[in-house]
């Protein structure tokens, strides 16, 4: 009854997620629906064999099973109905901002078009109300710097559909940041905000060339940054935000457990820190759930937990009059101070 009383909190309190890829976050029964539209998949005949389908070895075998999942998204029409199913997700954990990252070089092969495709994702997300999400276009370092350019100008093309950054995921261990540098001095040029998958899958280094090289505004993941000194003050004094995903790092082994995770670590340095699900629906992961087990599984304190919630504002990409009104409206909800 106690934790019944204690989860009911971390899902009505209002939240931000901004480290989440729509294709990663996809309800498995709208992903099912999509499996059978295009005639099934012999190995995964039923839900059963869908949700066992995402269990991984290591960060290899969850790219793997990323490339198996995309190639049930062939149509505009599936990217508006997975944007719709998952913003309803969103609603009904009262996430009232999100910035959902999707990753148009994957869908190449079928010829789906950058811009297009965000106009399909923006027509599913307008379905719900309540949610305000906001999108960031990765530009996926598995692809070539050309190919990465091509999108970005496509995203500008798009960008009155909420486009309001890139970010660079992908293979990380094997696909380095700098040769993209020049197509994220693009971007800013444009406008538009920047992050970066590194300290994922790679280590310190890993880091240190998305600040040098690419001069990203947050990080996405970070967890290899307790392993340099140096990186941790760098991250401390130029308020660089971590997008910090616990359960997805324990699920592709980069940590052994959460209870060693860095976060505390990060936490008691005073590093500016959010708290995302990355794939939620691959992880079997949900927001609420992230917060409530930094509760009780790492000792965090609620005063922490709702600190957590408006550094994700503070870190967002919203305009600072946006941050001021976000941070009213969460503070006066009456589930912000409920004693649930």
């Amino acid at each position: 009854m106690a934790e019944a009383r204690t989860r009911s909190w971390f899902e009505s309190v209002p939240k931000v997620e901004l480290h989440v890829h729509l294709e990663g976050a996809i309800p498995l029964g709208a992903l099912f629906e999509l499996v059978k539209k295009y005639g099934g998949d012999p190995q995964t005949p039923n839900m059963q064999a869908l949700v066992g389908r995402f269990r991984y070895r290591d960060f290899a075998t969850f790219i793997d099973t990323w490339a198996w999942k995309n190639q049930f998204l062939r149509e505009y029409d599936d990217f508006t109905h997975i944007a719709e199913a998952f913003a309803r997700g969103l609603a009904r954990q009262n996430i009232r901002y999100a910035e959902a990252s999707f990753s148009p070089a994957d869908f190449a092969r079928f010829k789906l078009e950058p811009a297009r495709l965000a106009e399909a994702i923006r027509a599913g997300l307008k379905r719900v109300s309540g949610v305000d999400v906001r999108l960031i276009v990765d530009l996926v370092r598995d692809s070539t710097p050309d190919d990465a350019m091509a999108t970005l100008q496509q995203a500008y093309d798009a960008r009155e559909l909420d486009i309001v950054g890139v970010g660079l995921g992908g293979s990380e261990q094997s696909c380095p940041a700098a040769p993209f540098a020049p197509v994220f001095t693009e971007a800013r040029r444009m406008g538009f905000h920047t992050t970066a998958h590194a300290g994922e899958a790679a280590g310190a280094d890993s880091i240190w060339s998305a600040l040098n090289d690419l001069k990203v505004e947050r990080i996405g993941h970070g967890t290899r940054a307790i392993d340099d000194e140096a990186l941790l003050r760098t991250l401390e004094e130029r308020k660089i935000p971590l997008e910090v995903c616990p359960t997805s790092n324990l699920r592709t082994a980069l940590v052994p457990s959460i209870e060693e995770h860095p976060l505390r670590q990060f936490i008691a340095r005073g590093l500016t820190v959010t708290i995302n699900t990355d794939d939620p629906s691959m992880f079997g992961c949900t927001l609420a759930g992230e917060l409530a087990m930094l509760e009780t599984r790492l000792g965090l304190s609620r005063q922490q937990t709702r600190a957590l919630i408006l550094s994700g504002i503070a870190a967002s990409f919203m305009t600072d009059k946006e941050k001021h009104h976000r941070v009213l409206e969460f503070t006066t909800d009456p589930a912000w101070t409920a004693n649930l």
